[in-house]
């Protein structure tokens, strides 16, 4: 039996990651500053610890582990990353995990491990044409992401490759654009806009407005969670290290993310456009290099991982309004 340590478990993409590994077989040992919060983890075991702690970490690896999947990070959705309020704490955080993960994995002769970087290592240079973003993997440099969190998760690349040339460490590197789904965060301030957006569609009155940030002009797409899931494995099973994109190559705009959320739920709403921060103008998962390497394209459409997102948010929001009532 294969054994694998995922780090962030109690995350969205790292429930979700352990569900499928568990699904393959695996042994899981999970670990993250809190359990997932809408379901039971299906880890093996699961430990409650801080990952910046290197002696929380070493203990870790008390048993041999096959693969493991480092997603642990102190991250968040536009209105935690790009306001400029948690820099300091969003690149300390982060880079103090990795360090530990990589170091104890070393120590321990873990074989393989895999980071979650992200798509905002990508020079806003290059995505400032909402209609044609460039997010190829080579166009990183220059280098010129638009917040502190791109700069740490390019650094973290860069780390991550080092051990590997250094300790003959398999590094696997893949930059997530925009995962969303089922059981992710949808308030309090971390969520990112898929999430937000059917929050805010959830709660509105019929024949009413919710609030997008700036003009909605501004691009994005958006990779549900299954076919995210499916690529990580398939890269760490892979003799691929990337750094590569994970995320989908459907273009749209925020407004038409609101107008799509709108027509699920079916409720005649208006669009609302206030000041707030929007990162880049356009960003777009460019997939050429991902589909040459593992022959991987995502499967779930838009509309249908937009539905699926829709109906358990709402659920969650109609049960939340239910318990105030009481």
């Amino acid at each position: 039996m294969k054994t694998a340590l995922v780090a962030g478990a109690g995350g969205f993409i790292g429930s979700h990651l352990v569900k499928y590994l568990k699904k393959e077989g695996y042994y899981v040992s999970g670990v993250d500053l809190k359990e997932p919060e809408f379901s039971e983890t299906l880890a093996d075991d699961f430990v409650l610890g801080d990952l910046r702690d290197p002696l929380m970490v070493e203990s870790l690896f008390d048993k041999p582990f096959d693969e493991v999947y480092q997603l642990a990070a102190d991250m968040g959705g536009a209105g935690y990353l790009f306001t400029g309020d948690n820099d300091a704490d969003v690149m300390h955080n982060s880079v103090l995990i990795n360090l530990n993960m990589l170091k104890s994995s070393v120590k321990a002769g873990v074989n393989k491990i895999f980071y979650s970087s992200s798509a905002c290592v990508y020079p806003e240079f290059n995505q400032m044409d909402s209609e044609n973003p460039n997010c190829v993997e080579s166009s990183v440099y220059p280098a010129q992401p638009d917040s502190e969190y791109g700069w740490e998760k390019l650094f973290s690349e860069r780390l991550y490759f080092s051990f590997m040339r250094n300790y003959n460490i398999d590094v696997k590197v893949a930059r997530f654009h925009n995962v969303f789904g089922p059981e992710g965060t949808f308030d309090g301030g971390k969520e990112k806009v898929p999430a937000a957006m059917a929050r805010k569609v959830a709660e509105a009155d019929d024949f009413g407005r919710i609030e997008v940030w700036g003009d909605g002009n501004q691009t994005r797409s958006f990779l549900y969670i299954d076919d995210c899931i499916e690529a990580v494995y398939k890269l760490v099973q892979s003799d691929f290290n990337g750094p590569v994109n994970i995320g989908s190559d459907q273009l749209i705009s925020i407004n038409d993310l609101a107008k799509s959320y709108f027509d699920i739920s079916g409720k005649k709403l208006k669009i609302k456009h206030i000041e707030g921060p929007q990162g880049v103008r356009g960003r777009n998962s460019d997939n050429n290099l991902i589909f040459e390497k593992l022959k991987w394209q995502p499967q779930v459409s838009l509309e249908r991982g937009l539905t699926k997102t829709y109906e358990w948010i709402n659920e969650q929001v109609r049960g939340s309004s239910s318990e105030k009532k009481r």
